[in-house]
């Protein structure tokens, strides 16, 4: 089991964390926003926290630790734009993120899968098949999947919200790209599609949530519908040349689960498994979900 950190971000920072917060700087912007794993106690005092902050996210709820599905809150904005960009570097990869203040919390980017993304990047473009194709699901902002096409892949991006395709779309045109393929619809329903198409991939990567919805209600949840996903997954993945990954940001769940689900479909040969955190420059690293990933 491994602790993997991204340590190519120069434009990504976690400066502090506790109390139920974290504080963070994505390019020039410093936000502070929940997070129910930081049960410990800030190292900086609060009004370093106030001074430093271009932008708070503030739940209206009792618990701070646990998130219910509806959120209700808002941002405190200090001078911030609708929109900015970020850059990753890694290696000869320039990756151009578009991030925003979302009414959900999020920025449109989880630093923590810079790790996924070298990966990605470096097993593409080691591979001597032509035009590999990669299907990412859940797909979200897209920044795997713009990954993926800058390494050389065919990338079909599929996610149920129609605002996660758009900002994707963002992040291909940001970075020069064409043609990545965008589904609108639950990964669940076209993973089964696939199937009966016979079509196969030669990478597969989910990041699925928790819970959630497809465009026509379909009801996603993990701890129901993941094997059998998998399962499903394991048909549309090549034999040879192939990579496989998963992510899963589910509080209480081990690195365990994913690889005994993966287990139960694939040979497995020297998986990486365990989980992500983001390394804190006031010595409070702060743990991001588990992941599995593999090579064919």
């Amino acid at each position: 089991m491994e602790l993997l950190h991204p340590a190519s971000w120069k434009d990504y920072e976690l400066i502090d964390s506790g109390e139920g917060q974290k504080l963070e700087r994505f390019g020039k912007f410093v936000l502070n926003r929940p997070e129910p794993q930081a049960i410990w106690s800030k190292v900086l005092p609060e009004k370093d926290w106030a001074s430093l902050a271009n932008a708070t996210f503030n739940r209206e709820q009792k618990d701070r630790f646990r998130f219910s599905d509806d959120v209700k809150g808002g941002w405190n904005r200090k001078g911030m734009p609708e929109s900015w960009n970020v850059q990753y570097q890694y290696n000869d990869l320039t990756l151009t993120l578009r991030l925003a203040l979302t009414s959900f919390g999020h920025v449109g980017v989880f630093p923590e899968q810079g790790e996924n993304w070298n990966f990605i990047y470096d097993t593409i473009k080691r591979w001597n098949a032509p035009k590999p194709r990669v299907l990412n699901l859940f797909a979200y902002t897209g920044a795997a999947s713009v990954v993926a096409k800058s390494a050389g892949a065919d990338v079909t991006h599929v996610d149920a919200s129609r605002p996660g395709i758009n900002w994707a779309n963002e992040n291909m045109r940001l970075n020069n790209l064409t043609d990545i393929r965008w589904v609108y619809e639950d990964a669940f329903k076209f993973v089964r599609r696939e199937l009966k198409r016979g079509n196969k991939y030669n990478g597969i990567i989910m990041d699925p949530p928790p819970y959630g919805r497809g465009p026509e209600g379909e009801k996603w949840t993990l701890q129901e519908q993941l094997n059998e996903l998998i399962g499903m997954s394991s048909e549309l993945l090549e034999k040879s040349n192939a990579f496989f990954i998963l992510s899963m940001y589910a509080v209480g769940l081990s690195p365990l689960v994913g690889l005994n689900v993966a287990k139960s479909h694939f040979d497995l040969k020297d998986p990486q498994y365990g989980e992500f955190f983001l390394k804190s420059k006031n010595n409070r690293d702060l743990p991001m979900g588990t992941f599995l990933r593999f090579k064919i």
